[in-house]
């Protein structure tokens, strides 16, 4: 086949997979399959034009900006990327890119991006996945970007104008982006944490866009503005705990359990969640408190919500409670709201039963706060 009928087939395959991805339940087998064989199985180096699709000129679906990489990687690094077709699978993924940076041969810096719609059936990201990118450190992109960024992690969704409005069971598609180990958050006061969260938000924004255009949809987001301050530990209002007016700790609490919860960050306020941990002097944590606001966000969290032990019942929502964790989703005027209370450690060796003991007053208050509320919610026995 001549270069001519080569590009003249490229551009009627190209065509195809746009017209098909408009329809949310062709996706996944049109991006396996075209898409697939279009941008092939393996690894693509940087440069090397072979991304007929997308144009193969930078990292990651045509999508990283020289700017971009600059930032992530500095100067007169060599950067490599590797890539993995767009396409389905049974984890839910439909992309996977790592890009790094080496300076005399050796590994300086690596950063991961995964393009996946995130599991509202199975719950197999209702845990790891908040646990990393709902963190206390996170925090809004701005205004008209449904994401979060921190030092170390960085999200955002992609338009359900492209991707569909998800279902019942289904949640948000997201690219999210990951600069080391999970459980490793450098500490946001650490030189340079600030230069790459804003290097991070802007790699997780450049990614959707390339994913957006491979995807075959015309939106895009503009890049993310200045982000808000991080919460640092700090000692705890016991009067508004998390920073929310009204939550404080039960009244029968005992002194030591006072004690040890004296210290609290928190993420700002308006974003698509929030979280909130408390715990002790070095600081260890020993609660964490999440609001999540994204009704597209919600659904990672039904396994928790409807099967996680003991049932919980309210004017406007339900959930579950169990030893270590408590889920209850309200249905709110903007959307479905999902409020978690998690207990990560013991106190002074008793047994794990601060759930059941606070998630009515963080509910009752939080939902007060955002407007659907005071929900006053009954712990069922069981």
């Amino acid at each position: 086949m001549d270069e001519r009928a080569e590009a003249a087939q490229q551009t009627r395959e190209v065509s195809r997979v746009r017209r098909a991805i408009r329809s949310r339940t062709a996706r996944v087998s049109v991006v396996a399959g075209l898409v697939g064989a279009l941008l092939g199985a393996g690894a693509v180096a940087w440069r090397t034009d072979t991304l007929p699709l997308v144009g193969g000129s930078a990292p990651c679906w045509d999508s990283l900006s020289e700017g971009t990489v600059t930032a992530l990687f500095g100067e007169g690094r060599e950067v490599r990327s590797e890539e993995q077709s767009l396409g389905g699978g049974s984890d839910l993924t439909y992309g996977n890119c790592r890009v790094a940076g080496f300076q005399d041969g050796r590994l300086r810096r690596a950063v991961d991006i995964r393009v996946h719609e995130l599991d509202g059936l199975y719950g197999m990201d209702g845990d790891r996945w908040p646990a990393e990118f709902l963190d206390p450190d996170m925090v809004a992109l701005g205004k008209g970007l449904p994401g979060m960024a921190s030092g170390s992690r960085a999200w955002i969704a992609l338009p359900e104008k492209c991707t569909g409005k998800p279902g019942d069971f289904e949640a948000a598609t997201v690219v999210d982006v990951s600069l080391g180990p999970a459980g490793r958050n450098p500490d946001p006061a650490l030189p340079g944490w600030e230069e790459d969260r804003a290097a991070l938000a802007r790699t997780a924004v450049d990614a959707a866009n390339g994913a957006i255009r491979a995807l075959g949809c015309p939106q895009s987001y503009a890049a993310p503005g200045a982000l808000a301050k991080a919460g640092d530990w700090k000692e705890a209002d016991q009067n508004a705990l998390c920073g929310i007016k009204g939550f404080a700790l039960p009244a029968d609490f005992s002194r030591e359990r006072r004690e040890a919860l004296t210290q609290e960050r928190f993420g700002d306020f308006g974003g698509p969640a929030r979280s909130c941990e408390v715990g002790g002097s070095l600081p260890n944590t020993y609660l964490r408190f999440t609001t999540v606001e994204a009704p597209s966000l919600t659904a990672i969290f039904n396994k928790a919500v409807l099967h996680g032990g003991s049932r919980v019942e309210g004017p406007q929502g339900y959930g579950s409670l169990s030893e270590t964790r408590a889920a209850y989703k309200a249905k709110c005027p903007k959307g479905s709201v999902v409020f978690l209370v998690e207990q990560k450690r013991a106190i002074d060796d008793v047994a794990f039963d601060l759930t059941r003991s606070l998630l009515p007053a963080y509910v009752a208050a939080e939902t007060e706060r955002i407007g659907c509320g005071p929900e006053k919610v009954k712990i069922m026995r069981g």
